[in-house]
């Protein structure tokens, strides 16, 4: 155990004999004492002091007991090369992968066993013939994605269960034991969540993207370059989002941007999603260029209240990588947006274009956008006034 806390056999007993490490009714070492050994290394590294981890430790404010009905640390390590020798990867590789997948340099260099799965899962990818670059790039959005969806589940646990909980009169043992039957009931339920929310997701976009592969094959001429996709791009914020949080402070305004979120996707056309929102902007990606504009117009007519929301769009040619999109024409879209009014759609000409009949486009000249050397043409999206 004293190995895979990183510390001294004395320095682990000593631990022990102060109560900072739980042993069993026998004086014997389990999973818990494993947990509570790493969090007090962790604290050691961080400057803290044996007497302050105590004082706090005897204030239950550490109670961290429950995370040992989920939390089963490794049990040895395996190094690179031992994963290698495992998977047939060269260790580069195996070092390669284990990187995209956030893993820090030195868990790299102590893995655990179950990680070796991990990485032949990988290796049989690659020999079904999955090209390494695509590898590499889907390692990177699992692991930015599902460590954020762990950092939630930690942190929701925490705020709405945990900490009233303690706060609550009463044993604290008794406390601990009902949070360890919670975390056993409840955290474990998030593997079967996740599995299923995905396979419906990838059912989805699959189909999405078939629907898309025949369009672009019927309006265009030729095939991009790789990595390379053609969508309409939307960002779209709440003007005066500032002042508001100023005037009415953070939970009010926290949750105006989380009705104008859950309202922006509950109302998007069905190709177009949420790529990622910043404080109270909303980036939207689109293959159907018109349906996007669409959606906007109706969407600022649904929206008549203060702070009302400003959309800009455009759309072209981007690079697809690591799940987000990149290149000039998606700064040009979030530069259009800035040059927009709450309750506007500023578009440029490509949406123009691409907008049916039933819409008005009134042209506000060309205007120079920041970062952008020519000047950029666009206009107003609306409603065309009842006869």
């Amino acid at each position: 155990m004293a190995e895979l806390v990183g510390v001294s056999e004395s320095t682990l007993r000593r631990w022990a004999d102060l109560a900072l490490v739980p042993l069993d009714d026998d004086g014997g070492w389990t999973t818990s004492s494993l947990n509570h050994a790493r969090i007090v290394q962790r604290l050691r590294a961080k400057g803290r002091s044996l007497s302050e981890i105590a004082a706090v430790t005897e204030r239950s404010e550490l109670a961290f007991d429950y995370l040992t009905a989920v939390v089963t640390p490794p049990t040895a390590h395996v190094t690179p090369d031992d994963v290698a020798n495992e998977t047939g990867l060269q260790v580069a590789l195996v070092r390669r992968i284990a990187e995209a997948f956030g893993f820090s340099d030195e868990s790299i260099e102590h893995m655990s066993e179950q990680d070796v799965d991990l990485f032949r899962h990988a290796a049989a990818a690659l020999d079904a013939g999955f090209p390494l670059i695509a590898l590499l790039q889907l390692a990177r959005v699992y692991g930015q994605a599902l460590g954020r969806v762990a950092d939630a589940e930690v942190r929701m646990f925490r705020l709405y269960v945990r900490d009233p909980a303690v706060r609550r009169p009463g044993s604290l043992l008794e406390t601990a034991g009902s949070l360890g039957g919670l975390a056993r009931d409840v955290l474990p339920l998030a593997d079967p969540i996740i599995r299923h929310v995905h396979r419906r997701s990838l059912h989805w976009f699959i189909e999405q993207d078939a629907v898309s592969l025949v369009e672009q094959a019927l309006d265009e001429d030729s095939l991009l370059g790789l990595g390379r996709l053609r969508v309409a791009i939307a960002f779209a914020d709440l003007a005066g989002y500032t002042r508001l949080t100023e005037d009415q402070g953070d939970e009010e305004a926290v949750e105006v941007v989380e009705r104008f979120v859950d309202a922006v996707e509950m109302s998007l056309p069905d190709d177009a999603r949420i790529l990622k929102t910043i404080g109270d902007e909303v980036m939207v990606i689109a293959d159907d260029a018109g349906a996007l504009v669409d959606w906007a117009v109706g969407f600022q007519i649904l929206n008549p209240d203060e702070p009302r929301p400003r959309i800009g769009i455009h759309a072209g040619e981007v690079l697809f990588r690591d799940g987000d999109y990149f290149g000039r024409e998606v700064n040009m879209a979030a530069r259009v947006v800035a040059r927009a009014a709450g309750g506007e759609v500023l578009v440029t000409q490509p949406i123009v274009e691409a907008g049916g009949p039933h819409l008005e486009f009134e042209p506000i000249g060309e205007v120079r956008l920041k970062g952008f050397r020519d000047p950029t043409a666009l206009s107003l999206a609306r409603q065309p006034p009842e006869p």
